[in-house]
């Protein structure tokens, strides 16, 4: 099974899309959803049919371990 690449139109991913609890009804987040070899694709969810970004388990780690440790708070 070859890698899922960046930017792959969203829908076209056999995904189980995932928003947030914490989304707001205007539409204002972003979705998740595994996908092959343990990566996570990201997308708009005002875009479901736009481009998914992919990431591996590795930087997904990474960039939540960062938002719990407030790392990211000086941007909103």
């Amino acid at each position: 099974m070859s890698p899922t690449p960046n930017g792959v139109r969203a829908s076209s991913l056999d995904a189980a899309w995932i928003k947030s609890r914490h989304s707001n009804a205007e539409g204002n987040c972003v979705e998740v959803a595994p996908v092959n070899d343990g990566a996570v694709a990201m997308r708009n969810s005002r875009d479901p049919h736009g481009p998914a970004l992919i990431y591996t388990a590795a930087e997904m780690a990474a960039f939540l371990a960062g938002a719990k440790d407030g790392e990211f708070d000086h941007l909103v």
